[in-house]
Parts: structure tokens; sequence; C-alpha cells
């Protein structure tokens, strides 16, 4: 009510209350996982203040925007309908703040000069709902079985695939962040070992090649133990092949080569004429074992500097 100083019959006064915040989910081409969410499962936009005497409207509450990974899809957690499916780097409106209350100064009339009622402001509404990322990961690692594609992802990210001396132990893509720093991640795929006439379905086939274009950068995975007695350059020459016969797309891709297991080399092999003969090839290579974790640091920030740049610059596949 107004109360004011030689006004004793002052009349309703109350103002308006604030609307409450909406809920947005907006997608960000920087995140690579749902694992801060996952953390902070509980997300809550902002009530709306109430109103104040001389007619003066409550402030609304802050919009609360939740960022997402591109191809993030919004389930609801109790109907299983998609809300939205995160594409680009937009915003969508998930929920709508309640609706402010209405003061009393709506309700007086002639009959009522001193309405003591003022209208609630609607309650916010609640939603469940179950975020699922189609990941596309960064960085493909290639090789034949056992060329220490599983062993490599349980070193640098917190994977943890089956690891196996027979070929065709990762049955499924396994995926694992690299945590390069406190500003910098990029995921990576550990498929299916390749063999040769995968492209026609031999061994998994389609089942692997298919994962391999939806990464942004190829990782070759080449042998060098001794247990192994091709030659590593003849090894690389039919990845490179499978991989054009599938699509031709492919080999436009960013791409190193990781000569591997070099803890336990081949006696008659020379490290350094390998890596020459890449080099001459125009082909970048890195020396490294997963075991002893030697050349590791090297490879996690090289990967890192080329995810950065193909992001920036994204390399577009017909997935037809």
């Amino acid at each position: 009510m107004r109360r004011e100083k030689f006004i004793e019959f002052g009349g309703p006064n109350g103002g308006d209350g604030g609307r409450g915040g909406d809920v947005y989910f907006k997608g960000d081409a920087n995140l690579t996982s749902l694992f801060d969410l996952r953390l902070h499962p509980h997300q809550r936009a902002g009530n709306g203040i109430a109103g104040m005497g001389d007619q003066k409207t409550g402030k609304a509450g802050s919009d609360k925007i939740i960022k997402v990974p591109l191809g993030t899809l919004i389930i609801n957690d109790e109907t299983d309908e998609i809300h939205h499916e995160i594409l680009e780097e937009d915003t969508h409106l998930v929920l709508k703040g309640g609706r402010g209350g209405l003061g009393n100064v709506h309700f007086k009339s002639a009959t009522n000069r001193a309405p003591r009622y003022a209208q609630p402001g609607e309650p916010g509404a609640e939603i469940c709902v179950r975020l699922e990322l189609k990941l596309i990961a960064d960085v493909g690692l290639v090789g034949f079985p056992n060329a220490g594609k599983s062993t490599l992802i349980s070193s640098i990210s917190n994977a943890r695939p089956k690891i196996a001396d027979y070929p065709f132990t990762t049955l499924v893509p396994n995926l694992g962040v690299v945590k390069v720093n406190d500003y910098r991640s990029f995921v990576v795929a550990d498929i299916p070992g390749i063999i040769e006439d995968a492209h026609q379905g031999t061994g998994l086939g389609f089942r692997f090649l298919k994962h391999i274009k939806r990464t942004s950068v190829l990782a070759f995975l080449v042998d060098s133990s001794e247990f192994v007695k091709t030659d590593p350059l003849e090894n690389f020459s039919i990845l490179l092949n499978e991989l054009s016969q599938f699509s031709p797309d492919l080999l436009e891709k960013k791409r190193i080569v990781l000569l591997t297991k070099i803890d336990a080399i081949q006696q008659d092999l020379n490290i350094q004429e390998i890596i020459d003969t890449f080099k001459s090839k125009g082909e970048e290579i890195y020396p490294i074992s997963s075991v002893t974790r030697k050349g590791l640091d090297r490879i996690i920030y090289r990967l890192a500097d080329i995810v950065t740049a193909e992001r920036s610059n994204p390399l577009q596949i017909d997935e037809r």
C-alpha cells in the first residue's frame, strides 16, 4: 500500500514480480565431452525478483545457458523424445521461465479500493533430460591388428580398452579424451584393426572403415617390433591402399605416422633409415613406445596442434 505523509489512504501500490529465467542449450565447437555436466548434473536458472512498492516491477531471473559439444542429443529421460540435436553453435530453448506474479494494483476496483491480494507467480518448470554425444573423434588410430593402438590410447588417456596379443582384440571403437592442459584436449579413437582387403569387407571391413571417415586427423601406427617381419614401409603402403579403395577422400586428411614398439625393435632394423625413408616421401613420422612412454609427450602436443588447426578449418567429406 502507498504510505506517504499526508496521504492516509494511498491505495494499492505493489509492483509485479519478475519472470523466472529460461534454460537454454548452446552448441560449443571447443567442447569435446560432457564430463563437466556429469560432475554438475543439476542446472538451474535464476528466480525472478519479487515486486516492490511504488509499482516497481521485480528484476527477471537470469537465464541459464548450458554449453554442450556439437553432436549432442537432448532427450527427455521420461518419454525418450528428442528435444534437439545440437549440430551448430546456436542456442535452443528447453525450459521457459515461469511468469512473474501481478501486484495488488491490478485488482483495485470501484468496490474494492484497497485489495490485499496479489497474484502469485508461476512456479518454475522442471525437466529431466539425458544427453547423448554422437562423438566424432578428432584423431583416428589406423593400423594392423596388434600394432599397438589399444596400448597407445590407454597410455595417453583414461580409456581402458581390452589389450591382448591376438588379432581383433578391439571389436568396437574405443574413445579416449586426451587432456593436454587445462585449456586443451582432444578425442582419440582406437578403432578395430585393419587388414588387407578390408575395403571389401574382409575382417571387420566396413565396421572399421566407416569410423575413419568421422575423424579429422589420422595417426598411422606401424609396428617395428621383432615380432613383425614385414617392412614398415610396406605395411604403411597397404594401409594407405585400403583407405583409398574405401574412399579416396581419406587420403586428403591430415596424417602422421607413428613407428611403434621401438622398445622391442627388430635387430636388423635401422630406425633412422626408416624415418628418413618416410620423410623423403613427405610423411611426418615419430618413433614411440607406449610401454616405456618414450616419445608420447611429443606426439600428444603435436596432435593437439594439428587438431586445433583442423577444427578451425575442418575437412568436409561426403558420407554417402
